[in-house]
């Protein structure tokens, strides 16, 4: 049964960063765009990049490696190399803290 897991708070995750955690054994990326919190998985399909570490455009995450691109909200392949879509994970705000569900 999936369960919301505390990874961060709002003031930790300014606007227009990403942050990496590692919860449950999956390295999951939290993004923060005007407000709204979205969370992928962390590696990029193709090579395994640190997304986190990327390039925030608009809705798109630019893998700092080989420059494949996703959609931060869905985690849709945006731009090739990676041809396999990232997992999204629903994100649940309680106060300051910000909850993924795992």
């Amino acid at each position: 049964m999936a369960s919301f897991v505390k990874l961060t708070t709002r003031s930790e995750l300014p606007n227009g960063a990403g942050r990496s955690f590692e919860v449950e054994g999956r390295r999951i990326a939290i993004f923060n765009l005007a407000g709204r919190f979205y969370a992928i998985d962390e590696e990029c399909t193709h090579a395994g990049g640190p997304l986190s570490e990327g390039t925030i455009d608009g809705e798109e995450i630019e893998c700092p490696w080989h420059q494949g691109r996703f959609n931060i909200k869905t985690g849709a392949v945006v731009d090739t190399p990676p041809m396999d879509d990232l997992a999204s994970y629903n994100v649940h705000l309680s106060g300051e803290a910000i909850e993924v569900e795992i």
